[in-house]
This record gives structure tokens, C-alpha cells and sequence, in this order.
């Protein structure tokens, strides 16, 4: 590292330290805090309490096992610190994309663990579960949000919760509720994003896609073959719709730069008729199945459901649905480069502690590299065609409607 690249470094660091500084309310909290994080930014081998002790110069990890576990301080007001400094460094206009990630971890004891599905491993495995929320652009990508999912195994039993330090008021709640009240919060906070994104596990859920329509938030989130798409049309399985689209409906589109060059995949697309109920008679927002096709294994097709502002293309459903690749990156920075997944806490406040001061080291990182980042989107324009029941609408695609009725509410969202 050259010396100017060195001292912008620390500036920048420095930046980081004042902006949290007075969510430690004692000077030697603070000069804790400052150690933690130089060393989940450090290239220590393995950011756990001994070795971040020993980069730091202290004799035991006493002290930041206190930092973590039973100092006065408030790690979500520090996360909203962390939210605000990500959407400075990397602007407005961005998609915010849940997922949830798995920490594998030994014993019974830490917070929330238990035996359950983690894509961190790929199968059921013994570990904690965290919901979060990343920020993205064409400049980067960060975390900004998390909540630690507790099975039913915890919440059903108040005394193993207490011994955990859980708190009385924490009871069960879904993934998919933990993400409602991510988003919610994000989006109340004044985070500049404009669309939000997320996997199947999330997009299935109908609840979830209402809340981000009523919040006003444009979306593309994945979905399963079988899901069902009820509309004045008619209700199909996404994946037997798709299949009734033209050859001509598909368009050959970049979702953005990946690690070996533009992501290229062909896109089908078409719009849902309104529904007034909901969107009023001068909509503002059109809903969209999506779908995306591999190129050399044209078997292989996701799907999608969106909520996109009139004014959308094609391209742009693409360009979000391939952001959604982003928090996967982050998770995968975020635990390799500060430590995110190697913490020796097992309480539950440590939990939140550890994390989110781990995603403010990453956002740092994030902040170093934005100016180097970029994005890009094409398209090809369609052809045209009109195949029942895609019909050829201007510039895009739509599921005919032969029915005049729009007030009807009973299955018609899909």
C-alpha cells in the first residue's frame, strides 16, 4: 500500500471512529471499539477474541469479550450509523436485497443455534440463522440491517431465552417477518432505495410483496416454478405460463457484470392487468412476471414476480433481479475480510453486537472501493407477436384480460 493510498486509509477510518463515537458514552469504550474494528479491517488470520487481542496489543481478550457481552452501549443505534454512512458512500437510487445467512456453530448454548437448513452449508446443519439486508448500486455493496432469527425451540422455552439474555418481549417471529420489519425500518429510515429484491423463500410470500406495494417500493423478487399467478386473466402456474410465451417474447439481456464478465441471459416478460382496488384508475406501478433463461442450458429458467414504476423496461427487472446476487458477495466479503461469522459470543446481545460492528467494517472496505465501481445494463428490443394469451402491447408484452370487471378483490394479486 503506497503512502497516499495509506493515509486516505486512515482518514477514512477515522471518519468511521467519529461517526459512532458517541454510542460509547466512556473514553475507554470507545478506544475498545477503535481496537475491535482496526482489527476486523486488519489482515489477522482469524478475527477471534485472542487474535484481535493480540493485534491490538492487549494482554487477554478480556476486554473485548466485555465490549460485546456487558458494556453500556446500543448496537442498533450504531447500525443506523452504519445504514447512513453506506447510503452516503454509494448514493441514491439503489436496490435493497434480503437474504438470510447461516453461522455453523458447536453446543446448545449461543443464541437462537439449533439444527435447522442453512445455505452456508447447504444443508441442515447446527448454527444461527441471522435475516439481513444489503444496500446496493453501481458503486457497491454493504450490509446495512440484521435481526437473528429464533426458532420456536427458543421462544417456547422463556428460561433458556433468559439464560441466553434474550429478551422477555423477543417471541417468534418468521424469516419473512424478520424481513417485513427490516425493510420497514430501512425504508422508514430514509434509505434512498428504489427498488428491494430477494429469493424465493421471501418472494413467495404475499404479505411480503403487499407491504413493499403499500410502502411504494418497486420489487423483483424470485419465486418458485409452482407459484400461482391469480389475476383477471386467469390463474396459471408461473412456470406453465411462461411456457405459453412466444419464442419473440424473449430478449437477450445483460443483468450485469459479474466476476467473469456480463451476466447474459434471455428474458421473457409480460405486465398483469391493474387491479383498481389496489392501484386506483390512474396506476402509478405495473405488475410483471419475469422469467430468465440460461443461454446454454435453456431448461434452466428462474422466475420472478415484480412491481415496477410505469415507466420500466424490461432491462431494468433485469438489472434489479441481478442485484440480487450482491448480498450474496457481501456475506461472503464480510466473512472473509472482517470476521463477520467468526465471533466466540453466545448471548444474544453479543450476537448484535458483534455483527453489526462487523458491518460497519465492512462498510468501510465498501467505501475505500466505491469510486472504482460501475454497472451496466443493455438491451436487445423484441420482436413482436400476439400469441393468447401474451399480447403484444407497445413496446412490451401483457397477460390478456377478456374480462371488463376490475373491482373484484378475491384472488387477484398475484
Amino acid at each position: 500500500m503506497g503512502s497516499v493510498e495509506a493515509q486516505g486509509w486512515a482518514v477514512e477510518l477515522e471518519s468511521v471512529f467519529a461517526r459512532v463515537a458517541s454510542r460509547f458514552g466512556r473514553a475507554d469504550l470507545r478506544w475498545r471499539m477503535r481496537d475491535y474494528l482496526r482489527g476486523l479491517v486488519a489482515p489477522v488470520a482469524r478475527k477471534n477474541g485472542w487474535q484481535l487481542a493480540e493485534y491490538a496489543g492487549h494482554r487477554t481478550p478480556d476486554g473485548f469479550q466485555r465490549l460485546l457481552n456487558s458494556s453500556v452501549w446500543d448496537a442498533d443505534s450504531v447500525r443506523d450509523d452504519v445504514r447512513d454512512y453506506v447510503a452516503e458512500k454509494l448514493g441514491p437510487d439503489g436496490v435493497l436485497i434480503v437474504d438470510d445467512t447461516g453461522f455453523i456453530k458447536k453446543g446448545s448454548t449461543s443464541a437462537g443455534v439449533g439444527r435447522q437448513y442453512t445455505g452456508t452449508s447447504g444443508k441442515i446443519d447446527n448454527c444461527q440463522v441471522g435475516v439481513f439486508a444489503a444496500y446496493a448500486t453501481a458503486r457497491g455493496r454493504a450490509l446495512v440491517d440484521r435481526e437473528l432469527y429464533l426458532p420456536k425451540a427458543w421462544t417456547g422455552d422463556r428460561e433458556r431465552c433468559r439464560a441466553a439474555k434474550i429478551p422477555d418481549e423477543r417471541g417468534f417471529a418468521t424469516k419473512g417477518e424478520l424481513a417485513k420489519l427490516i425493510v420497514t425500518r430501512c425504508l422508514a429510515a430514509g434509505l434512498p432505495a428504489s427498488w428491494v429484491t430477494a429469493d424465493e423463500a421471501y418472494g413467495q410470500e404475499w404479505k411480503f410483496r403487499r407491504l413493499l406495494e403499500e410502502l411504494g417500493v418497486g420489487y423483483v423478487v424470485a419465486v418458485p416454478k409452482s407459484q400461482q399467478v391469480k389475476s383477471l386473466a386467469g390463474t396459471w402456474r408461473i412456470d406453465e405460463l411462461i411456457a405459453q410465451a412466444p419464442e419473440d417474447a424473449w430478449q437477450r439481456l445483460s443483468c450485469g457484470d459479474g466476476a467473469k464478465g456480463r451476466r447474459v441471459y434471455d428474458w421473457a416478460s409480460a405486465k398483469l392487468p391493474a387491479i383498481s382496488f389496489f392501484d386506483g384508475e390512474n396506476p402509478t406501478h405495473h405488475r410483471w412476471v419475469l422469467a430468465r433463461r440460461t443461454l446454454d442450458r435453456p431448461e434452466e429458467i428462474a422466475y420472478y414476480f415484480a412491481y415496477a414504476p410505469t415507466t420500466c423496461t424490461v432491462a431494468d427487472l433485469a438489472r434489479v433481479a441481478g442485484m440480487r446476487w450482491a448480498i450474496e458477495e457481501g456475506f461472503q466479503a464480510a466473512k472473509n475480510e472482517c470476521g463477520l461469522d467468526e465471533y466466540e459470543v453466545r448471548r444474544y446481545v453479543g450476537w448484535y453486537r458483534h455483527i453489526t460492528l462487523a458491518m460497519l467494517a465492512h462498510a468501510f472496505l465498501t467505501a475505500l472501493a466505491a469510486d472504482a465501481a460501475k454497472g451496466a445494463a443493455e438491451t436487445t428490443p423484441p420482436a413482436a407477436s400476439s400469441l393468447s394469451p401474451w399480447q403484444r402491447s407497445a413496446d412490451s408484452w401483457s397477460i390478456s384480460c377478456p374480462t371488463t370487471d376490475r373491482t373484484a378483490t378475491h384472488e387477484i394479486t398475484h
